[in-house]
C-alpha cells in the first residue's frame, strides 16, 4: 500500500485520488473454538476493516459506527454529488468520511452460510448469534456476547441475560421483515 501511495504521489495525483481499502471477511482465531477460518456470523468473521481516503478531505479519524458493506455505494454517490437510486437500501456515511458527526446504524443483522447457518444481531454492546446449522461444531442454538468487553466471544451470556436475548431477537425480526427498519 505504501508503494502504491508513493507512486500516486510521484505521479502528482495522490491528492485527487479516492482510495478505498476493505475486505470480504475476517478470520476466527479461536473465537467460538474455530481457528483460521471464517465459520460463524460473529465479530471476528463479520467485522471487516474499511479505510477511505477521499480527495479534498483533510480530516482523519476512526469511526466504529455500525454499517453494512452496501452503505459504501450511496456514500460514494454522495461524495461525488450523485443522487443514489431510491431502491438502494444503503445509507451514506459520507459525513463520517468528511470527519463530521456520523453515528452509524443503531443495529445490524448479519449472516453466515459458508459452513454454519447463522444469523446475528449487533445492537449496543451486544451481539446475539442464532445458529440454525452448526457446521458440525458444538455451537449452542443461541449465544450472547458483550462485544465491547469480550471481543473474542469467550463468555456466553445467553442464559444469564435472557432479557437481552429477547430484546435482540425482536430487533432481528424487525430488521429482517420491515423495509423501513434500516433507519430506526
Amino acid at each position: 500500500i505504501g508503494r502504491l501511495l508513493a507512486i500516486l504521489e510521484d505521479q502528482g495525483v495522490l491528492d485527487e485520488t479516492a482510495i478505498i481499502l476493505s475486505a470480504d471477511h475476517g478470520e476466527q482465531q479461536g473465537e467460538l473454538n474455530v481457528y483460521g477460518d471464517h465459520h460463524c456470523a460473529d465479530l471476528a468473521t463479520c467485522r471487516i476493516p474499511m479505510i477511505v481516503r477521499w480527495p479534498g478531505v483533510s480530516q482523519s479519524g476512526q469511526h466504529d459506527g455500525l454499517l453494512y458493506g452496501l452503505d459504501l455505494a450511496p456514500t460514494i454517490c454522495e461524495l461525488v454529488g450523485v443522487e443514489p437510486p431510491d431502491r438502494w437500501d444503503g445509507v451514506s456515511f459520507a459525513n463520517g468520511v468528511r470527519g463530521q458527526t456520523w453515528n452509524g446504524r443503531e443495529s445490524l443483522v448479519i449472516g453466515q452460510g459458508a459452513w454454519t447457518c447463522q444469523r446475528s444481531v449487533i445492537h449496543g454492546d451486544h451481539i446475539m448469534i442464532r445458529t440454525y446449522h452448526d457446521g458440525f461444531k458444538p455451537l449452542p442454538a443461541v449465544m450472547l456476547f458483550d462485544r465491547v468487553n469480550d471481543p473474542h466471544e469467550t463468555t456466553d451470556l445467553a442464559e444469564s441475560q435472557p432479557e437481552v436475548v429477547d430484546r435482540l431477537s425482536r430487533i432481528q425480526l424487525c430488521l429482517l421483515y420491515t423495509s423501513d427498519a434500516a433507519d430506526e
